[in-house]
């Protein structure tokens, strides 16, 4: 059966964009930078680019496009021993981050309807985690299934199915043509709103003044290279497989480019909107801003909602806050779908419609501990092991396995003859030596932290069986899809590199 590919190069960037383009774009960054100096924490954050993301997904470009596979097959095609560092990728994102992060798109789809007669009234902190979420008090106590969410939970699944189900230029192509245009114009319109608001330049003053004084702080440039690393979405095999649906001839490190300084981009203009509301929100309240900021979740379902029913028109406000957010996504949720679904093909030779739907069905039933009572703590605990040390052992391994035990200069060599920027020495010596560090500094950091006290105060039960369990099941099962025989020939043919 012919590979799919894209109908454009163009279509290929959106989709990668969309991938990359996620919610952590839009309030953890403007968080991180407050957070770590401001505008200074730039310096950090373009040098992580430049050093680290740039390079790690021109790698993933280069693997998937030059091995012509989706993870699994393309490190397979590299050694078969190492076939379940893909499937590790994929098993970690499909069984893992797409579960809980379609339950916050559900959370996000609910507001949206909320937002119309701000139905968290005058208490968003209490409206959101004692009537939205019921939460627990601990990952134990389990409760009740959230029917608003689950319901919303519904319809985000069915759209994933839908999508996916129609194919690479049919279904994800096209979807991202709709998403992405209509991702800008949503921001847009949150930006220049914001701008208006009072306060607005209070807010972008604590957003963009620089406090050069953070930059002695290691944390700060560890949280640069972390912010890089996960909103490129490196280590989620979806580059790998995305870059193997393009032709022979294809613009690999121009459109790597062109990817990593979009997604930036866009978190630099959606902080914007994010500290102009804070700074409204900080006169109306007569509070300093860092009374008023808040992390993640509180920050989208506390402060901001708090904010719109403040602001004149904060409905429609609202509105199109949330709905940014759910665009934002979808489009991140519906590449990782794909990168497993492309390798389960690859392998088994599965239909891929049926596929399709067996996956989604699993990835929603998955799901509903996530709506339960406990979940928003079972999400805590799950994505900091998946983030923090699943994803970042894929990232150093990748690095070592292409790096040392393959011809990176093949591979180097393979993009400077068809793509529009070329590459030196200096981009084979970040990959084999300073990105494997950094990572493993990142790694032995958030170890040292963990072990040093039980991540967010939960008890171990819960560190070991909800977070490492978590991980350690993903690894068996990449272990397991790895040591199945190929149904299929696609692991003996050649890259690209191998016909020239």
């Amino acid at each position: 059966m012919a590979r799919e590919q894209w109908k454009s190069e163009f279509g290929f960037l959106l989709a990668a964009v969309g991938s990359a383009i996620g919610l952590g774009n839009i309030w953890r960054f403007s968080y991180l930078a407050y957070e770590h100096g401001g505008g200074a924490f730039l310096i950090p954050y373009l040098i992580a680019l430049l050093t680290a993301g740039i390079p790690l997904l021109i790698l993933e470009y280069a693997i998937g496009h030059e091995r012509i596979g989706s993870a699994p097959l393309a490190y397979r095609k590299i050694s078969p021993h190492w076939e379940w560092l893909g499937w590790w990728a994929v098993c970690l994102v499909m069984f893992g981050i797409v579960l809980y992060y379609s339950v916050v798109i559900a959370w996000c789809l609910d507001y949206f309807i909320y937002a119309f007669d701000l139905t968290w009234g005058q208490d968003p902190d209490r409206y959101f985690f004692k009537k939205f979420l019921q939460a627990s008090d601990s990952p134990g106590e389990i409760g009740a299934i959230r029917t608003p969410i689950l319901f919303s939970l519904c319809f985000i699944w069915l759209v994933n199915w839908w999508v996916v189900f129609s194919g690479v230029q049919k279904g994800i192509e096209l979807a991202n043509k709709i998403l992405m245009p209509m991702l800008l114009v949503l921001t847009v319109i949150l930006v220049f709103w914001a701008l208006t608001l009072d306060g607005a330049m209070d807010g972008l003053k604590a957003y963009i003044t620089p406090d050069f004084s953070k930059l002695n702080e290691p944390k700060v440039w560890i949280d640069a290279y972390s912010q890089i690393f996960f909103t490129l979405s490196l280590g989620f095999g979806i580059m790998i497989v995305y870059a193997s649906y393009l032709p022979d001839k294809a613009n690999i490190t121009g459109t790597a480019l062109m990817t990593a300084f979009i997604n930036s981009g866009y978190s630099l203009f959606a902080g914007i909107a994010v500290f102009s509301v804070l700074g409204f929100m900080a006169q109306a309240e007569q509070k300093e801003i860092g009374e008023v900021v808040s992390q993640s979740i509180g920050l989208a379902f506390v402060v901001y909602p708090k904010a719109m029913s403040l602001m004149p028109g904060g409905n429609f406000f609202g509105a199109v806050f949330f709905l940014c957010l759910v665009v934002a996504g979808f489009s991140s949720a519906i590449s990782i779908i794909e990168a497993f679904v492309s390798a389960a093909v690859d392998k088994f030779d599965f239909p891929r419609k049926p596929l399709v739907t067996v996956v989604c069905l699993a990835g929603f039933f998955g799901s509903i501990i996530f709506t339960s009572q406990a979940g928003l703590l079972w999400l805590d605990i799950v994505d900091h092991f998946i983030t923090h040390y699943g994803l970042v052992l894929v990232g150093i391994f990748e690095c070592l396995v292409v790096g040392w035990l393959f011809d990176i200069g093949r591979l180097r060599d393979h993009l400077n003859r068809i793509s529009s920027v070329r590459l030196g020495k200096i981009w084979e010596i970040l990959i084999k030596g300073f990105v494997p560090l950094v990572l493993i500094i990142i790694l032995v950091g958030d170890l040292y932290n963990d072990l040093r006290q039980p991540y967010g105060g939960y008890s171990w039960t819960a560190i070991i069986l909800i977070g490492r369990d978590w991980l350690l099941l993903t690894l068996i099962m990449a272990f397991f899809l790895a040591n199945r025989p190929w149904r299929t020939h696609n692991h003996k043919l050649p890259g690209r590199s191998d016909c020239q």
